[in-house]
């Protein structure tokens, strides 16, 4: 530890920093913490991916099968298996990244997104094509909880705000990806096939990727195995921070060790601090998709032809637009986080996303009446894209 430096002070504290402000490590300093997070961001890329591929890929796939196109049931079935898998992937990825690590949770979470995509681009039937989306859920929910870990335990605190964010960042490039490929293959025979297959493919770059990094930091320390730890920590930091922080590890795991009592999750109940972190975090959370950004996304190209804008290459290329401005807004977000704060870009976004969704349900409501007016079309889908932003 630094001499003089208050034992309670830790060394990405901000009054750390402030200390030794020729210590703090700026967003595009160092290329391994850029590579690390690329690497693992892939995985919010997967989940990007599939939120938006299923919207394009449910329109044709309606059209090659009779049995899809008059059950809006098994429609909702295709899309909804994945969030099924999703939640049931969530809750294992959680078990896996704590028993065997990050990296073998998100090779586990590539594997099965590979071969679910290439069962939805096999399938003979409907029924198979939910089975393979079962199977690219699990992997989108063990990817969705292990990539923001590995980044935040391999990214110093000063940046590990804009680093985590990239994650989304991700999830949104993957969704305006998605539906670039959509539109590229709407006159490919097959289509839906195409866009399913593609799927698979990060999760191909992710799982070369994974196979030459390391394990987190913190994982590594969690199960004493501290050599290899220092040596990751040796990429990411140099002397002195580099021990001040490997210190922090050892007080955070001295600690841990003494506790007699573990943290359990029914602790939510019983204390204020635990569980008021809980509201706000999960809170936060349920709000966002309660407020119907997951349907929004499954279903922008269908709210399209809802709209006005009957053909599938329309709504296709209308949703670029969409998806687009999600990108976009994510990329403020990831500026903004570290400078405005976390309490105040969230604010601000919900307002926005009020405004949005007044919009959008006047214009969806007005067409529903039968107004055939453009104008109503175009305000529906700038309402969809300035919620999505």
């Amino acid at each position: 530890m630094v001499v003089g430096m208050p034992i309670t002070m830790q060394a990405g504290s901000s009054g750390y920093l402030e200390m030794h402000p020729d210590r703090k490590i700026s967003m595009f300093q160092n290329p391994y913490i850029l590579g690390t997070t690329f690497a693992a961001g892939i995985g919010g890329l997967l989940f990007g991916y599939d939120t938006g591929v299923i919207s394009g890929a449910l329109l044709y796939i309606k059209e090659d099968f009779e049995m899809v196109r008059i059950s809006s049931f098994i429609q909702e079935l295709i899309v909804g298996m994945a969030l099924l898998g999703a939640i049931f992937g969530a809750a294992m990825g959680g078990v896996i990244n704590d028993a065997w690590g990050r990296k073998t949770a998100t090779i586990i979470a590539d594997i099965n997104f590979i071969v679910g995509s290439l069962i939805m681009a096999a399938a003979p039937n409907p029924y198979v094509i939910i089975a393979g989306r079962l199977l690219v859920g699990l992997g989108v929910g063990m990817a969705s909880v292990t990539a923001p870990v590995y980044i935040a335990e391999a990214s110093p605190t000063e940046i590990r705000g804009g680093l985590v964010s990239a994650n989304t960042l991700m999830v949104t490039g993957g969704q305006f990806l998605s539906f670039v490929v959509n539109y590229g293959l709407t006159r490919v025979p097959g289509t839906w096939r195409w866009m399913l297959a593609l799927a698979g493919t990060p999760a191909v770059v992710q799982l070369l990727l994974m196979s030459f990094l390391p394990e987190s930091p913190r994982w590594l320390y969690m199960k004493n195995r501290k050599e290899e730890a220092t040596l990751v920590l040796s990429k990411i930091y140099s002397s002195p921070r580099l021990e001040d922080e490997i210190q922090i590890l050892e007080d955070n795991l001295e600690k841990e060790s003494k506790r007699q009592v573990k943290v359990q999750y029914t602790d939510v109940f019983k204390f204020k601090e635990i569980r008021l972190a809980f509201i706000c975090g999960a809170g936060l959370q349920a709000f966002q998709q309660f407020a119907g950004i997951s349907i929004v996304m499954y279903y922008s190209p269908t709210i399209i032809q809802m709209a006005g804008f009957k053909s599938n290459q329309a709504a296709l290329f209308l949703s670029l637009f969409v998806s687009g401005m999600n990108a976009a807004g994510t990329v403020l977000g990831i500026y903004l986080v570290d400078h405005l704060g976390r309490k105040k870009l969230a604010l601000a976004s919900l307002s926005g996303v009020v405004g949005a969704l007044t919009l959008l349900s006047a214009a969806c409501y007005i067409i529903g009446q039968g107004n055939t007016n453009h104008l109503f079309g175009w305000l529906a889908v700038f309402g969809l894209a300035l919620y999505i932003a």
